[in-house]
């Protein structure tokens, strides 16, 4: 988008827009009102409320973007249906909007995307085209054939009819609860952080914008350092949804005259809140859409009123799975350790007591005798994976095995 384009939109009334897109969406959008959390209220002292954006039909906020551009296009522009590019939630997004206004939808996705997600894609009545092994590939594609077709483009982010449309959080916040003082936002191409800037700063510039982005993709934050849109050579990590190279020139834009502040957050604390929402809220949500609640420790103040934007919930079992092991593993609800035995009977009996006596559930056992440091040794190694309570469990296990004059090495 070039200078000229974005300093219109710059100009334009964001207020009345998002205003209009949230009647526009009604017809669509599921309720999804703000959740007090009394356990990261306890766990970090602020008042934290989550904006569970998962529930929405497609799993994501990404439909109000998609069905705003696509309501807002005129009958000749939809005449050739609409075509978009994405790996995930953005395909599903247009996918729905396109078959409730009737129009024909194209959707390119890179031959890596999971096959539950093309087919939940297609399942909406779109014709999934799988092309390219990353994303940028997949966009060029459909660029393409926007041009072939005729087809309108409907960009993830960079569009201001799809910013609006994600503004229309923003606003459902600021009339929930009107004395927010923090909204922490998932950034990616930043589409949705823009939006909720511009509806926030127009009603309560009180308001604090914060950006919150995995430290393996902090396409935002470079920019802003620059002072300029900046591709990052690359992305690396498990939060998908916001593994962004390059952020849209647009929000780019409106981040850089509205944005607070950026908060960049470890792979271990995304991993350790996806657990967490599921224990304490009930809420399956995916890496993106828990990047905002691993920085409220880094915001958070008795009193304070922070609002964190749980932007998707579209996760596949296996993932969720890894996750959750790694979660527990960070939480210190599982804990494994090896330790080197004399190869006489009575030894495993004595370790697995000591774990008893001590409350640590066995999870799992491999007492092997090839796996000693010297075969003739007469030793064997025993490795132990156990259930414990936290942290503070995990070390009076070890203190115990380590009084009974066990050699422990821990694994994780």
């Amino acid at each position: 988008m070039n200078k000229s384009e974005i300093n219109k939109y710059l100009k334009m009334d964001a207020e009345s827009q998002i205003r209009k897109a949230a009647i526009t969406l009604q017809r669509v959008l599921r309720k999804t009102p703000l959740i007090p959390s009394d356990f990261f209220r306890e766990e970090y002292g602020a008042n934290v409320f989550l904006k569970p954006e998962h529930l929405q039909v497609t799993g994501s906020f990404k439909i109000r973007g998609a069905y705003n551009k696509i309501a807002n296009l005129s009958k000749e522009n939809l005449s050739n249906g609409v075509i978009a590019s994405s790996a995930g939630n953005h395909a599903q997004g247009v996918a729905f909007s396109a078959k409730e206004r009737g129009v024909r939808a194209t959707i390119v996705m890179p031959q890596t995307t999971p096959l539950i997600k093309v087919d939940a894609t297609k399942a909406y009545g779109a014709k999934v085209i799988l092309h390219g092994d990353i994303y940028d590939e997949s966009f060029a594609k459909a660029k393409e054939l926007s041009k072939e077709y005729g087809s309108s483009f409907i960009h993830p982010f960079d569009d201001y009819d799809v910013i609006c449309g994600q503004g229309t959080i923003g606003l459902e916040v600021l009339e929930e609860l009107p004395n927010v003082d923090e909204i922490l936002v998932p950034v990616g191409g930043g589409g949705l952080i823009a939006g909720i800037a511009l509806i926030a700063k127009s009603v309560n510039p009180k308001v604090k914008i914060i950006g919150v982005e995995p430290k393996g993709a902090m396409s935002m934050r470079v920019s802003l350092k620059e002072g300029a849109v900046t591709n990052l050579a690359s992305v690396k990590t498990n939060a998908e949804g916001v593994a962004v190279r390059r952020v849209g020139d647009l929000s780019f834009a409106i981040a850089q005259r509205y944005l607070d502040d950026m908060v960049s957050v470890s792979e271990k604390d995304i991993m350790e809140n996806v657990l967490l929402t599921m224990e304490k809220h009930k809420f399956v949500v995916e890496t993106a859409g828990v990047v905002p609640l691993a920085a409220v420790r880094k915001r958070a103040k008795p009193g304070k009123n922070i609002v964190c934007i749980l932007s998707g919930g579209n996760i596949d079992t296996v993932t969720l799975s890894s996750i959750i092991n790694e979660g527990m593993i960070s939480r210190g609800r599982i804990m494994c350790f090896s330790v080197e035995l004399p190869d006489r009977p009575g030894q495993l009996v004595k370790v697995a007591s000591l774990l008893a006596e001590n409350n640590a559930n066995v999870i799992e056992l491999e007492h092997n005798q090839f796996k000693a440091l010297d075969r003739y040794s007469n030793k064997v190694v025993l490795e132990v994976t156990v259930e414990t309570n936290g942290r503070e469990h995990i070390e009076q296990v070890l203190d115990a095995l380590t009084d009974a004059d066990f050699a422990i090495k821990r694994i994780y």
